[in-house]
């Protein structure tokens, strides 16, 4: 019974000695793998980079320029010259003889109202007006009678002084009915719209049969001959605006066509709420090809800057709020932030102030991943790039 106890246990140890063989085994293997696997990875890291290969197009110089001083407008066009015509008294409207789009001369017939009642009141102020002048003509003949007989000494002065009191109120009554006349007249001839400028119908504000009071809007008219672009300029930049400056001016509608312009005034009051100031600039429209309202855009030329070091705006990158640009330098790529100064939207320039030398080559091409140190070229030579017209716009 002894001995068969002691060879179950001689079994358990035999198997608990090859448990722990078979253990180390599986440790001493994994080691070996780990070990392998770290001596190949820094074989990966080795490997030479790749020469990056810029076009010309991908590279510019940076070279001193001359910046031209540029504000931006924004604003809405309006006929130069525009009127509203009212109605001058009141009446019923009897006849229109133009619509909206109409071309009409200066002086033309737009309407006519009614005019029986002005017709009347034109009669009677008339007809007051000859009574009046038989009352003047009564009152002479008395007082170069009377002034006869108070040379004679048959009146007395007192008589005489009444006979020409009376004339001198028939005289100015004559004069009181004939004003009256010519009101009644001159609104006889109101009833009759007409056109006080040259131009087009812009809107028709009644139709026939309608009754009008005076001052009521009748016809709106405008002259598309010459526009005007009303633009708000802010303060701080409006001391260099000055009457006469060239104004390139692009509109809604007639994207490949730029039209030029000139400040022909400046509101001398600035605006309460945006405290900005008002610019007007006059464009020359004979073709009629611009309409009132569009919303335009212009470049008003100031000046330009001293000579300044200048690169394209797509040079320019920007990180966390910092620009700066990729530059090829001794056959690697070099990150310089810089400092941005003037920029000129209408050349496709910026100033840089600092962080980058003259004739730096910059690259432009909006590309991922460039890394400082990388190896690059040019696919042609390098005076290629760094000629005057390297710059682009």
């Amino acid at each position: 019974m002894q001995a068969s106890l002691w060879k179950q246990r001689g079994i358990a140890n035999k198997r608990l000695i090859w448990l722990l063989v078979i253990l180390v085994a599986l440790l001493a293997t994994a080691g070996a793998v780990f070990r392998s696997k770290a001596n190949k990875e820094p074989a990966v890291e080795q490997k030479p980079g790749i020469t990056l290969e810029f076009a010309p197009n991908d590279i510019a110089v940076a070279q001193m320029r001359e910046l031209p001083l540029l504000i931006p407008l924004i604003g809405n066009l309006q006929p130069f010259n525009q009127t509203l015509v009212r109605a001058k008294v009141p009446g019923e409207i009897k006849q229109i003889f133009v619509r909206e789009g109409a071309a009409v001369a200066k002086g033309q017939v737009l309407a006519a109202l009614d005019t029986y009642d002005l017709q009347a009141r034109l009669d009677e102020k008339i007809a007051n007006l000859e009574g009046a002048r038989a009352q003047l003509v009564l009152a002479e003949k008395n007082q170069q009678n009377n002034q006869f007989l108070l040379k004679q000494k048959f009146i007395s002065q007192n008589a005489y002084d009444n006979t020409q009191s009376s004339l001198l109120v028939n005289q100015a009554t004559l004069k009181s009915l004939q004003a009256q006349v010519d009101l009644a007249r001159n609104a006889l001839n109101d009833a009759v719209v007409k056109a006080p400028m040259e131009g087009l119908i812009a809107k028709r504000h009644v139709q026939p049969g309608e009754k009008v009071s005076q001052d009521m809007p009748l016809f709106a008219i405008v002259d598309l001959s010459r526009m005007e672009l009303q633009a708000p300029i802010p303060a701080n930049e409006i001391a260099n605006v000055r009457l006469g400056q060239e104004v390139s001016i692009r509109v809604d509608g007639h994207d490949k066509t730029e039209y030029k312009g000139r400040v022909e005034r400046i509101n001398p009051v600035s605006d309460a709420g945006s405290r900005s100031i008002t610019a007007y600039v006059s464009v020359a429209n004979p073709e009629h090809t611009l309409k009132g309202g569009m919303f335009a855009t212009g470049l008003l030329r100031l000046s330009n800057t001293p000579p300044v070091l200048a690169v394209p705006l797509s040079a320019i990158r920007s990180e966390n709020g910092h620009s700066h640009v990729v530059a090829l330098e001794n056959g690697k790529l070099a990150m310089h932030p810089v400092e941005l100064g003037q920029t000129s939207e209408q050349e496709g320039l910026v100033e840089v102030r600092s962080g980058l030398m003259v004739n730096a080559q910059v690259v432009t091409g909006r590309m991922d991943g460039l890394k400082p140190g990388s190896p690059a070229i040019l696919k042609t030579e390098p005076s290629a790039a760094s000629s005057p017209d390297a710059i682009k716009g």
